[in-house]
């Protein structure tokens, strides 16, 4: 009798000993997923950051080339619209897309303006145009933290037991910042001529 009731005990100890062990495992990776969830929110503060620091850049930027140049007009335009969808915008998925679309104008504004004597006679185009690519460089930056960051997180989501977790708490999985035209820039092939 003292052997099945020690068997029983046993038994019953193992399976609290595996349970325990099972909530420690569910409450670590429960605490892990929030935790992530947190750094993404974290790095897309950040980006946002200097995203407000680019768009306080631009207003300057545009009254130099609006000055100097009239026949830039459409592209001056087009980057002041761009900025202003940019900074209304409220999702995370529309102020990815804005952005784009405005570093697709600004970048279209200066490779058209530097190639014009009178603009780079003003101090004042060098220094926003110096300032706006280390604004930029600071961007990507950020955007590849939060790319790493929203990596591991959907890593950790796609896990057991993240996953049971995940699906529970209804955590669903995040877009990476795309880079958009930028990214296109990385891809192009740099020309080499002898």
């Amino acid at each position: 009798m003292e052997t099945i009731v020690g068997a029983i005990l046993g038994i019953f100890a193992l399976i609290v000993l595996t349970a325990l062990w099972l909530y420690g495992q569910f409450k670590s990776s429960h605490n892990l997923l929030v935790a992530l969830d947190q750094r993404c929110e974290t790095a897309f503060a950040d980006i946002d950051v200097h995203l407000k620091h680019r768009h306080n850049l631009i207003p300057g930027l545009v009254n130099v080339v609006k000055g100097i140049t009239a026949h830039e007009k459409e592209m001056v335009i087009g980057v002041i619209d761009a900025r202003a969808k940019a900074v209304g915008a409220m999702s995370a998925e529309v102020k990815m897309q804005a952005e784009g679309n405005l570093s697709a104008n600004v970048y279209t504004l200066l490779s058209a303006v530097k190639k014009l004597p009178e603009i780079k006679a003003f101090p004042e185009f060098e220094n926003l145009r110096r300032e706006l690519t280390e604004c930029e460089n600071r961007i990507t930056a950020a955007r590849r933290f939060h790319n790493l960051a929203i990596e591991e997180y959907n890593t950790a989501m796609r896990q057991f037991p993240g996953n049971t977790i995940a699906a529970k708490l209804r955590m669903t999985s995040r877009r990476p910042y795309d880079l958009g035209v930028e990214r296109m820039l990385l891809d192009e092939p740099v020309a080499i001529a002898f």
